[in-house]
């Protein structure tokens, strides 16, 4: 599911997806009766970062107040954001950005990325195949921090300092766990380094280009 211009959606409306993104699943209760459905999905949330969309231009003038923008950014509420995994700030593209993108050879295909996408999901569902889940967003953060798939302390260092800075929750801890092990998976080996740890953390802080 895809939420374009997201800031411009009723903050209430926002913070329903709370329970879903978490649970996988969504509650209804009524007078009579109380149900239950399965929700699980993937969330791409994209958003200007003020009402007029130029802040941060080079080229052309923001509008909007600093007390404009933060109001209009805080409809994302923090509870929210903190279940999203990966967040990127991506710049406005300039003429000479397009012109070295132009003269460049060509990347990989959507037909190669999506075989790489599968073989990492082979990997985690053969990984997983002795537990109740078969992808890694799936898998309890209780079962990462534990047993034998718990990482050393050198490769959780990132992280657990992130985590006593207050840089990240405890939801955010397990679920930068669960991107690293992704990010492993994508690149064929079997446990995540430190590197993997590292990147995932940065994915998950919300730093682009």
């Amino acid at each position: 599911m895809i939420l374009d211009e997201a800031a411009e959606f009723p903050p209430a409306v926002l913070d329903a997806l709370r329970q879903p993104l978490e649970s996988g699943s969504i509650t209804v209760h009524r007078a009579r009766g109380t149900a239950t459905f399965p929700a699980r999905f993937q969330l791409v949330l994209a958003s200007n970062p003020c009402p007029c969309g130029r802040w941060g231009s080079a080229d052309e003038e923001c509008t909007c107040t600093p007390i404009v923008r933060r109001r209009y950014l805080a409809r994302l509420s923090g509870p929210l954001l903190d279940r999203v995994d990966v967040r990127l700030t991506v710049r406005r593209l300039g003429i000479g950005a397009l012109r070295s993108a132009a003269d460049r050879p060509a990347g990989r295909t959507s037909a190669e990325l999506r075989e790489r996408v599968l073989q990492a999901r082979q990997a985690a569902a053969e990984r997983l195949a002795t537990t109740p889940w078969s992808r890694n967003s799936e898998v309890a953060g209780t079962w990462l921090r534990s047993g034998d798939h718990r990482l050393g302390s050198a490769v959780l260092a990132p992280i657990d300092r992130a985590l006593d800075r207050g840089g990240i929750t405890m939801r955010g801890y397990d679920r930068t766990l669960r991107l690293a092990w992704t990010l492993a998976d994508l690149d064929g080996v079997s446990s995540p380094g430190i590197d993997h740890v590292g990147r995932a953390l940065f994915l998950r802080r919300g730093i682009g280009a």
